[in-house]
């Protein structure tokens, strides 16, 4: 009956959280250990709307470590998944050669079977990446018994992956040291500091980006004068007032910094050769409409920031949600009405007057957004306790192959 028993995988499954920065990481000073040329901060999503979810399981049967991602195998030799896989391994063993009782010796052997999915598009500027290897990384740490620091592991797997092992207001502090031992995550702030904060994820792609981030930003490094700038004069400075806007919940502050930023960053692309073009015509059309909207009321009430995509991160505050909502509807008129143009937290019903569409007075754009994902800051990485949820079965393969 024991026998049995240890046959059976060890299972774990967590998820974790999509952040988005407001002050930008652009560029490494370290390739192989992912050490950034600047500071970052960011703010966590609620992982009711945008999460990954990872299942690990362990078991003396598995042959070889593999990964599923989306439902489909991919390699797992794949460097960065082996610098996460190695050093969570390291930590283990070192814990039990420390004399640590709650690590099992015989399972430090084991190979290791991974699935992920996503609950929002890959590889869409929508931080995938982040999420993806923060949850890898937390996971592992709990299928192994590591505890402790683990954003400097999780850095490893993607830079901003390290902001994801936290909620709420996190800065990625990039360090001095060669070893990188000092290029971690922080709380700024926990998810609750600011609970009438809302941010609206405006999709106008869903395809994957022309250029990807790691190479995006390595031409960047090589050829940008202005990011060089950007980063020993710009952003140590935008650092601190960007906490400070954050801790005083000065939502005028955070919101042109965070816009100042965004614009900054995408100005580096251009400034790369050849430059690199993240946002498109409706991305330029929503950063229009933002500053006329706040033109025409007379002050900052929204904001947006893009990653390396062209879609808009929206942050405002829970009262102004319906108007630009119903804003945004207008000029960009979906496809399909209500429900499946809205994902997320409920929006209330709004109406426009007039002089508002005038004072604003842009070209209606049709089908240019494809939908608006409504949300707030939330929590980290946790651990899921129902065993149904488990993308793995019992054997160790997943559960649905697509």
């Amino acid at each position: 009956m024991l026998e049995d028993r240890t046959e059976q995988p060890h299972i774990v499954t967590c998820t974790a959280p999509v952040n988005i920065a407001v002050i930008k990481y652009w560029g490494k000073r370290n390739e192989d250990l992912i050490l950034p040329i600047n500071s970052s901060l960011s703010v966590t999503l609620h992982q009711d709307q945008l999460k990954t979810t990872t299942t690990v399981a362990t078991s003396r049967s598995f042959q070889e470590d593999r990964i599923w991602l989306n439902g489909k195998e991919e390699d797992i030799t794949h460097p960065r998944l082996q610098s996460c896989l190695r050093e969570i391994r390291r930590l283990a063993r070192k814990r039990r050669n420390d004399g640590d009782s709650g690590v099992d010796s015989a399972s430090l052997s084991h190979k290791v079977h991974i699935c992920s999915v996503n609950n929002f598009p890959t590889a869409a500027g929508l931080a995938s990446s982040a999420a993806g290897f923060a949850c890898l990384v937390y996971s592992l740490a709990r299928v192994f018994g590591v505890e402790g620091e683990l954003s400097g592991i999780a850095r490893q797997g993607s830079g901003s992956a390290c902001r994801s092992m936290y909620g709420g207001f996190v800065q990625w502090i990039m360090g001095n040291k060669e070893d990188g031992k000092d290029s971690l995550a922080q709380q700024v702030e926990p998810e609750t500091h600011w609970p009438e904060l809302r941010i609206l994820v405006l999709v106008a792609s869903t395809e994957r980006k022309p250029v990807g981030s790691t190479s995006g930003m390595q031409t960047s490094v090589k050829t940008s004068c202005l990011l060089k700038h950007r980063a020993e004069s710009v952003v140590p400075g935008r650092m601190v007032e960007m906490t400070e806007a954050i801790r005083k919940k000065d939502f005028t502050a955070f919101a042109e910094l965070t816009m100042k930023d965004s614009n900054q960053f995408h100005a580096t692309c251009l400034d790369t050769y050849p430059p690199i073009f993240y946002l498109n015509h409706v991305s330029q059309q929503i950063i229009s409409l933002v500053h006329r909207y706040n033109k025409h009321c007379g002050e900052t009430r929204v904001a947006y920031t893009f990653d390396a995509g062209p879609n808009a991160v929206i942050f405002t505050s829970q009262q102004h949600v319906p108007e630009f909502v119903h804003v945004v509807q207008h000029f960009f008129p979906p496809e399909t009405n209500g429900a499946d143009f809205i994902k997320g937290l409920p929006v209330n019903c709004a109406s426009l007057s007039e002089e508002l569409k005038q004072g604003i007075g842009l070209e209606p754009m049709p089908k240019g957004i494809n939908y608006i994902i409504s949300t707030k800051a939330g929590p980290g990485p946790h651990v899921v306790e129902d065993p149904t949820q488990h993308l793995l079965s019992s054997d160790g393969f997943p559960k649905k192959m697509m």
